[in-house]
């Protein structure tokens, strides 16, 4: 899933105003390269965002300068339709000889994409690259199938508190410490502002479920020795968190009649009209903000844990750059990832597109740059959560299986235990196919 900052899809959504890329699994492969040339032009796919100019300086600047370091090599960028990708990528995998060498992925593709053989494994290279040692630890995962590397992370995004001061300020209520926190401060808003929302939620924000059961100790899904996942969320502790979130629909906060239907973008799209007094949105999701009835009246903090003191740990959405198993330019290829990817470009696109990097002291340098970034920097640091890497994961996404189980229990059409019961026999039906 992918988190396009400023972008027209998600994880455009990374704006998509909190919208994330669901995996999409192509159907098989051609074989491996036959050879490794060292000239020529390579071919590379990246994302086209919503004002795509920034971000085709930037990467001119990056081919101009490995282009000058590699005589007799042309590097031929395209950039593609998010929302078309899908069937775009499809045919690179199964007619190698239209196939790109480097391509840009959203980071919840990466399992679908290996099973279907049209990632490299560049496990050895990352190794070697004296850069990679400044990767988190989440953003690593994201390229890792089986222990092993398909990629170089390119950015990362993360959600965060985002409230209101004025509101906050006129009903003296004070920045929430706690989750349990945030639930009271959500009620007296709604009592004191019958229009608004006290903190937006939705059903079908997944995205902005997934803090409140990572944050009561529970789990989407848990690797077996064999490799494969089993599903968690029937836990007693994923149950707790899950009641925690859904316990926020009512009239008492966010009414379930409308709430329950609204996801990610519908969230922030009330915060930034002013009709709710907190949101759970990303870093990517400011520009939607600030173009909105609130500009200059909120702040943002990272989502509290449970205790005070402790943050809620966020799903890390974001890109990654990697090489076809396909193509015949291997080595080159490789190279030219690792710049796309690399500290410097990683600045660069900060600068130009806030994409946050995911090298850890890239991103404190983003940070003392850029004040507004610090609570999503303080929430990567504190440690984030992705969704399993297997395949499984996309029909998981793509059948609503969590939204459901949020739905039906803020609409109360199920308790807590049957609907999350529910989806895990859905879920590990995915995991065994």
């Amino acid at each position: 899933m992918r988190m396009a900052v400023r972008t027209a899809a998600p994880l455009a959504a990374l704006a998509l105003a909190g919208t994330l890329l669901a995996g999409c699994a192509p159907s098989t492969s051609g074989g491996g390269p036959q050879k490794d040339e060292k000239s020529g032009t390579l071919r590379v796919w990246l994302f086209r965002e919503v004002g795509n100019g920034p971000k085709e300086r930037v990467v001119d600047g990056v081919v101009r300068s490995f282009e000058k370091r590699h005589k007799g090599v042309r590097v031929d960028v395209r950039y593609i339709p998010v929302d078309s990708r899908a069937e775009k990528i499809k045919g690179a995998f199964n007619d190698p000889s239209s196939a790109p060498d480097v391509i840009e992925y959203g980071n919840t593709d990466t399992a679908g994409y290996v099973e279907n053989g049209g990632l490299a494994d560049v496990s050895a290279e990352f190794a070697d690259w004296p850069q990679a040692r400044d990767v988190d630890p989440t953003a690593k995962t994201s390229v890792t199938v089986g222990g092993k590397v398909y990629g170089a992370p390119l950015f990362v995004g993360v959600r965060a508190l985002y409230y209101r001061t004025d509101v906050f300020r006129e009903l003296d209520v004070e920045v929430p410490r706690t989750l349990g926190e945030v639930a009271d401060a959500a009620r007296r808003i709604r009592q004191e502002r019958p229009g608004m929302y006290g903190l937006a939620v939705g059903g079908a924000y997944t995205y902005g479920a997934m803090p409140f059961i990572w944050a009561h100790g529970g789990q989407l899904a848990v690797k077996k020795k064999d490799g494969t996942y089993t599903s968690a969320v029937g836990s007693a502790d994923a149950k707790r968190g899950i009641a925690a979130y859904t316990g926020l629909f009512g009239d008492d906060n966010c009414p379930a009649a409308k709430c329950a239907r609204m996801g990610g973008n519908e969230n922030v799209e009330a915060f930034a009209a002013g009709k709710a007094g907190m949101v759970v949105a990303g870093d990517f999701n400011r520009q939607a903000v600030d173009d909105g009835e609130v500009k200059g009246d909120y702040d943002v903090v990272p989502l509290p844990g449970r205790k005070r003191g402790s943050i809620a740990p966020a799903f890390a959405g974001g890109n990654n750059v990697g090489v076809l198993k396909s193509s015949s330019h291997r080595t080159l290829a490789v190279a030219l990832m690792k710049d796309l990817a690399g500290k410097d470009t990683q600045r660069r696109l900060f600068d130009a597109m806030g994409f946050l990097p995911t090298f850890t002291d890239t991103r404190r340098q983003a940070a003392k740059k850029e004040p507004f970034v610090e609570p999503f920097v303080e929430t990567l640091d504190a440690g984030t959560e992705f969704v399993p890497a297997t395949p499984g994961w996309a029909e998981i996404d793509a059948g609503q299986v969590l939204p459901t189980m949020f739905q039906q229990i803020a609409g109360k059409k199920r308790g807590v235990d049957a609907a999350a019961d529910e989806a895990a026999r859905k879920m590990d039906e995915a995991f065994a196919e």
